[in-house]
């Protein structure tokens, strides 16, 4: 009789952005929808955000077939940061192509969760069910198998919950605690055969984590339903920042304010509290009439930098560079221009996924 383990009944779990990583890993940006009008736009700040990663760690990315490799190689050493480079080959010489077809560029919620064992040094991937947040954006077939392209390119065991599940819902920080949003897992539109406790169990046996924390709801603009990597971040094992708006006026003020008060009550899966940084949310960033979704919490941490989307908004650009600098003192805190990419409804964060390091 065949008995299949959890990640979780194995010795696996899912560590922190903050752990020390072996690769990014990123989908080429190619869906004109997903950018109207601006996906040329988006080339400079992405190919930006690729070379600073690329300047100390591997960039893994997912593109199409033999003409994106080459667009996409083109446009990365053409970029406006890469004329700064002094040693641009060996930048490039870190960039990896892999022919995965991909629909959309949302590594976050279509790529591989990346599982290590606590004990014998291995490597696991988990392939959550992808369904364009609510079959929001179909097609999304080609997504929805990326994180099992890669763990047979690897060699890597596979693990499929059968539940749709997105890697932008969740943050973690390494010992055992998970946040995420009622607003978000709870939608009908993910898994509505599903309770919270159903959900909660899948959470502890995938993720191999042993405390939930749960806020209400995300930012205004949010088409995935609100996202945590939008509202709230784990620095550490034991502090978060959260971003709060400042003006009264701003639809966002009691969202942000209620998340706020709760994250301030709450406890880690050691019932030490909860250490809570507020980031301020940049002036609201519209276009074609539509708020989005503009956030210094969509921030990817690699080993040596934080990247962070900015907005041209000079007082709160600072303010949220200056903040995420004192939480990240071992770090390179760099911002980048986010106000093309933003239009997607992501940034940094929701761009990209993390593959950890095994061997420290």
């Amino acid at each position: 009789m065949k008995i299949d383990f959890t990640p979780r009944e194995l010795g696996y779990y899912f560590p922190a952005e903050f752990h020390r990583q072996n690769a990014l890993w990123l989908s080429w940006p190619h869906k004109e929808d997903s950018w109207p009008g601006k996906l040329d736009t988006i080339y400079n700040p992405y190919a930006e955000f690729i070379l600073q990663v690329a300047d100390h760690q591997r960039v893994c990315i997912n593109v199409n077939d033999g003409a994106m490799h080459h667009f996409a190689i083109d446009r990365i050493v053409n970029s406006q940061y890469a004329k700064n480079v002094s040693d641009l080959d060996a930048l490039i010489d870190n960039i990896v192509f892999y022919y995965h077809p991909t629909n959309d560029a949302w590594c976050r919620d279509h790529g591989p969760a990346f599982l290590i064992h606590r004990e014998n040094n291995s490597k696991a991937i988990v392939d959550w069910g992808y369904n364009a947040w609510g079959d929001k954006y179909p097609p999304y077939d080609l997504d929805d198998v990326i994180p099992t392209l890669i763990g047979q390119k690897m060699g890597l065991q596979v693990f499929n919950p059968g539940i749709v599940m997105e890697g932008g819902s969740v943050e973690f920080n390494g010992k055992g605690t998970l946040l995420t949003t009622k607003s978000c897992l709870l939608n009908k539109n993910r898994n509505p055969h599903l309770t919270q406790y159903e959900i909660e169990n899948h959470l502890i046996e995938y993720y191999g984590v042993e405390h939930i924390l749960w806020l209400d709801e995300g930012i205004v603009g949010d088409d995935t339903d609100g996202h945590i990597d939008d509202i709230t971040r784990f620095v550490n094992e034991d502090t978060v920042v959260t971003v709060i708006e400042k003006n009264r006026s701003d639809d966002n003020y009691d969202i942000l304010k209620n998340n706020l008060k709760d994250l301030q009550r709450m406890k880690l899966q050691d019932g030490s509290p909860l250490n809570v940084v507020a980031l301020p949310m940049p002036d609201a960033v519209e276009y074609e009439d539509q708020r989005l979704p503009a956030s210094y919490a969509n921030f990817y941490i690699s080993n040596e930098k934080v990247i962070v989307p900015i907005f041209r908004d000079d007082k709160n650009d600072t303010e949220a560079l200056d903040i995420l600098a004192e939480c990240f003192p071992e770090r390179e805190v760099v911002g980048i221009d986010s106000v093309d990419i933003i239009w997607g409804l992501g940034s940094f964060h929701c761009l990209s996924q993390q593959e950890p390091d095994i061997t420290s």
